[in-house]
């Protein structure tokens, strides 16, 4: 056996390495082969193992409590919290800036900031850490909610006009800082187990439930419009530092930990054999016999140890490998981002498709829906409807089923109906077609089922079409269809209201007025 151990070794090749070490490789051809050769001879085993510690892999963790999962779920929560708190008081809204588009403008310019920032971070994923956006866009999304509850609605420092810009440069703030977050979520979940991408488009629906349910008790609970709306604000805020605090917990879990670093691992240490553990231990039976034919023993280089039995040695000067970090180059971005949307190209079309139908109708020409009876309450009650119906449909998104693409994409097309049918309820304005108050209340149902569900599904498939090195970025790559779908969307709801506004009459807008007021 010491024979064919020698046959198969070659000749010893000092290695001077970059920190001036002298290493001395021994090559072997396939170690199985020689182990497979023993077996078949029933010569004990005397081969030579070299191997690298630590040799086991980290058992994979258990998220035995579900607490990772509801951990995403409000981070959900946190992302979309800070712009429904924004919107959903679309009461207060119409009572202090009477007669204006604010909810359009808001959710216009929430759209067309988010689109730019979801790009930005598509274009950063390989350059700034997971966690450093993340951190930053908590930090966007509180500051403006603080300032606008506080300096605005509280002490009333802006005059009418001023108070409009502001929130307007708020909803802004919010937008960049929230859709970095949201960006970085669904890229951060795409590492982690499916039901956990899941778990985020819940928390985006749960934010809504909150906040309508929210806004309907601090409305019925105190009249002043000034005072509520203060309280609703606080609560939002003291939401978002919950969600944010929770998020820094989570990080640090081991369950976090481990699939994101082996999502990372393919890409970071590919084309090296050892990440580099600072020692080898190596273990030869035909140490003496070999030591004279190659002339040299193991002690004469490097710092290395020998074990009692003569065969088996350490090596504590084993070089660790140096990977240089550098930025990508634009031609190598533009490339991944490519090799990952010929993949995935149907689920992100089916995302935007869904998205563009949704915000054709909501919030903007759904807080335009009114009627004499319900007054103000209306609209509000169309939004919870929705919100709650969203959250229904983001929970059956979590049943497995795996859809094509391309029948995911034929079914959000499908659900085009939803704008002929909202724009009856509001138009002819004064008389619209549809004119009791129960048909908006079931397209909403109905609309918010299916935009949680036809959402949600692409997000959550798209991940999983790709390799595990590739599902951050096939994450941000969805987040900016979906994001074009929304802005696209919003386009075309500020046509329809030019539409709506310029169909009014002095009937019409006295009507508007009593009951927004």
């Amino acid at each position: 056996m010491g024979s064919v151990g020698a046959e198969r070794r070659r000749q010893a090749t000092p290695v001077l390495t970059p920190e001036g070490n002298v290493v001395m490789s021994f090559s072997f051809e396939s170690y199985q082969l020689e182990e497979e050769d023993c077996q078949a001879k029933d010569i004990p085993d005397k081969g030579v193992l070299t191997f690298t510690e630590p040799a086991f892999e980290e058992p994979m963790p258990d998220d035995r409590y579900h607490g990772i999962y509801f951990a995403m779920l409000l981070a959900g929560v946190g992302f979309l919290l800070p712009y429904n708190s924004f919107i959903t008081d679309v009461d207060y809204l119409h009572w202090k800036f009477r007669g204006t588009s604010i909810v359009f403008d808001m959710s216009l310019t929430y759209i067309l900031v988010a689109l730019v920032a979801v790009i930005l971070n598509n274009a950063l994923v390989e350059m700034l850490s997971l966690h450093t956006r993340i951190t930053v866009g908590y930090l966007f999304a509180l500051g403006p909610l603080l300032f606008v509850s506080i300096c605005d609605v509280w002490l009333e420092q802006f005059t009418n006009k001023q108070a409009y810009v502001v929130n307007l440069v708020a909803v802004g703030v919010v937008a960049f800082g929230c859709t970095v977050q949201q960006s970085s979520f669904y890229g951060y979940t795409g590492m982690l187990p499916k039901r956990y991408t899941q778990g985020v488009m819940t928390g985006e629906s749960t934010a809504g439930v909150i906040i309508s349910l929210s806004r309907i008790f601090t409305k019925l609970l105190i009249k002043n419009e000034k005072k509520n709306t203060i309280i609703f604000f606080f609560f939002s805020i003291s939401m978002e530092l919950m969600c944010f605090m929770l998020h820094l917990l989570v990080r640090r879990t081991r369950f976090v930990q481990y699939y994101t670093k082996h999502s990372h691992h393919g890409l970071s240490v590919k084309g090296h054999d050892n990440p580099g553990t600072g020692y080898r231990v190596h273990h030869d039976a035909i140490t003496e016999e070999d030591n004279g034919a190659a002339g040299a023993s193991p002690s004469e280089f490097g710092n290395e140890i020998e074990i009692a039995g003569g065969g088996t040695y350490m090596r504590f000067d084993v070089p660790k490998p140096k990977i240089k970090k550098s930025w990508p180059s634009i031609k190598d971005m533009i490339l991944h981002r490519y090799v990952v949307s010929r993949v995935i190209w149907t689920y992100m079309l089916s995302i935007a498709v869904t998205y563009f139908i949704t915000l054709c109708l909501f919030p903007g020409l759904e807080s335009e829906i009114h009627n004499a009876a319900l007054g103000d309450w209306l609209p509000i009650l169309i939004m919870a409807i929705f919100n709650m119906a969203d959250f229904v449909g983001k929970i059956l998104a979590a049943l497995p089923y795996d859809w094509k693409g391309s029948r995911l994409l034929l079914l959000s097309c499908v659900r085009v109906v939803f704008i002929p049918l909202f724009v009856m309820c509001v138009y002819p304005v004064g008389s619209p077609a549809l004119s009791h108050p129960a048909w908006p209340c079931v397209f909403s149902l109905l609309l918010g089922i299916s935009n949680g569900y036809f959402g949600s599904v692409p997000m959550i498939l798209a991940a999983g079409k790709v390799v595990p090195e590739q599902r951050e970025l096939a994450g941000n790559t969805m987040t900016v269809s979906y994001m074009t779908g929304l802005m696209l969307g919003s386009a075309v709801a500020y046509f329809a209201y030019g539409i709506i506004a310029n169909g009014s009459n002095p009937h019409a807008e006295a009507l508007h007025n009593s009951t927004s007021g």
